[in-house]
């Protein structure tokens, strides 16, 4: 059984708190590192049609031998396949090269707010929860005015909202629209991009102090604001090393040392700009 304690989401689903990602993982190794992963504990899994390796997690996962109750799969649907039948066709297509019956969470990747298509095609993820293809549905990327636009036009507030968040992009102002809304905040790059910020003199210290990983620093702070993790890496070392980070607790002085790490600095895409 898995050590990673559940979130509920806003639709009383149960939602691992740490999952395992598969971004730039080739479909030919995503097999072998999936099935590290379910391996080493992990029962939350995040890919996306993009990624180009929903064939070889659902083989990892067909696999497995795990019960398919026991684990929470989410996808996500591409820019280009949005808009109402489209997004139709794409879960679909999603669902069919993962080799399931349904997902668990169902994201939108991106808003490109200059195409105006998120509405209707949150409007097909409702119709794809109300159908029971899906059992919470939820967006990527989302800033708070599009966020704020899609609950105005839609009826189902989105149970997760998965955006780049890390020590150097604590997204302060987000974290606190999503808990109004009763959104659950999802990090992705969730240790930021090379190794920078697990060089951190800060976070070192910090690490040493608790005979632990930057990593494992970095992790455990998501997990105690409440955020909801996916780190990735293909290594099996770190696999195992990433998921665990429940035998600790970092202190109001660790917690206060990272708030101050804070650069408002993205590494990946402005939401704002992201419209192909």
């Amino acid at each position: 059984m898995s050590k990673v304690p559940p979130i509920i989401l806003n639709n009383g689903v149960e939602m691992p708190q740490l999952g395992f990602g598969v971004w730039q993982v080739p479909d030919a190794e995503a097999e072998t590192a999936v099935t590290t992963a379910l391996e080493a504990g992990y029962r939350s899994i995040d890919t996306a049609a993009i990624y180009g390796n929903e064939k070889g997690t659902g083989k990892a996962i067909a696999r497995s031998g795990v019960p398919r109750e026991e684990l929470f799969v989410t996808t996500k649907l591409w820019n280009s396949d949005q808009g109402y039948d489209s997004t139709l066709r794409a879960f679909d297509t999603s669902l069919s090269k993962l080799g399931l019956d349904h997902v668990d969470l169902y994201l939108i990747h991106w808003p490109m707010p200059a195409q105006g298509r998120y509405v209707d095609t949150y409007k097909a993820f409702e119709k794809l929860l109300a159908d029971g293809r899906v059992r919470a549905i939820g967006v990527s990327n989302f800033l708070p005015d599009h966020l704020d636009h899609l609950l105005a036009e839609t009826s189902v507030v989105p149970a997760v909202n998965q955006i780049e968040l890390h020590p150097h992009l604590q997204q302060h102002t987000a974290r606190e629209h999503h808990a109004e809304l009763g959104i659950a905040t999802e990090a992705w790059s969730p240790l930021g991009s090379g190794k920078g910020i697990l060089e951190i003199p800060a976070i070192v210290a910090i690490a040493q102090k608790h005979g632990r990983t930057p990593a494992q620093i970095v992790l455990r702070w998501h997990l105690q604001l409440g955020n909801v993790v996916i780190p990735k890496s293909v290594t099996p070392s770190r696999i195992a090393e990433n998921i665990d980070v429940f035998g600790f607790t970092l202190d109001t002085e660790d917690l206060a040392a990272i708030s101050a790490l804070n650069e408002d600095r993205r590494t990946g895409s402005d939401p704002a700009d992201v419209n192909s």
